[in-house]
């Protein structure tokens, strides 16, 4: 891989989301930046190709096009609400497959975009043979790295005291329980790790807790330990 593909999958993965379950996904207006449309309602048209090709494909298009809408500043710290979509990897696929093919950045994405969404049916596949403490130990790597983005944002945000940050997203996930509280209710140990002491499923929830939580600082551009109160 030379050094402009390399800059080039970078910008994808740049644009990338994690929810919840640890799935990736885009939204359509940060790909259609990347893809080189200067106006949303000119890559509109190849977003209802790609979801013909999807129900045409047999898939359900609701599960790779969701519909949401996003509000995003329009300056003088004004913000204004619209349309986008939350797609998946091979939404984004098929979506590459029906843009303007004579944009250099274009042609890359359709051949990133292949590429990734085969790797991903082989890693789905693999994934639904683990046993649930492999399953944990994917999640855990996902929530440790989840848990170190989230604090590089904070601290961007101008949070200081993390203890009192994360107990906030912990009492909002566990019906008002600080992390003292969850260690003391599972039994742990001192300088033992909570999140080593979670199932897959608790584990995807805490994940979905961190990333909406950076989510929300990143969109609303926090500043400041206000977040706190």
């Amino acid at each position: 891989m030379n050094n402009l593909e390399v800059i080039n999958v970078k910008i994808f993965e740049d644009i990338k989301h994690i929810d919840e379950k640890g799935c990736e996904y885009w939204y359509a207006r940060e790909l259609g930046k990347i893809l080189k449309y200067g106006e949303y309602r000119k890559f509109l048209p190849s977003i209802k190709k790609a979801m013909i090709s999807c129900e045409n494909s047999g898939q359900i298009v609701k599960n790779h096009f969701v519909q949401m809408a996003v509000m995003v500043n329009i300056g003088s710290n004004a913000k204004r609400k619209l349309n986008d979509y939350r797609l998946s990897r091979y939404a984004c696929y098929l979506i590459v497959q029906n843009s303007d093919s004579s944009k250099p950045i274009v042609a890359f994405a359709q051949t990133y975009f292949a590429v990734q969404t085969r790797k991903q049916e082989l890693l789905e596949q693999e994934y639904n043979k683990l046993s649930e403490d492999e399953k944990r130990l994917y999640r855990r790597n996902l929530t440790r790295k989840g848990n170190y983005s989230l604090n590089q944002t904070a601290k961007h945000a101008g949070v200081k005291n993390f203890d009192k940050f994360h107990n906030y997203g912990y009492k909002g996930l566990y019906n008002g329980e600080t992390a003292d509280d969850i260690f003391k209710r599972k039994g742990l140990r001192y300088r033992e790790d909570i999140l080593d002491n979670m199932g897959s499923e608790e584990l995807a929830d805490n994940l979905f807790r961190i990333v909406q939580t950076e989510a929300k600082l990143k969109n609303d551009d926090v500043k400041g330990e206000l977040i706190m109160k």
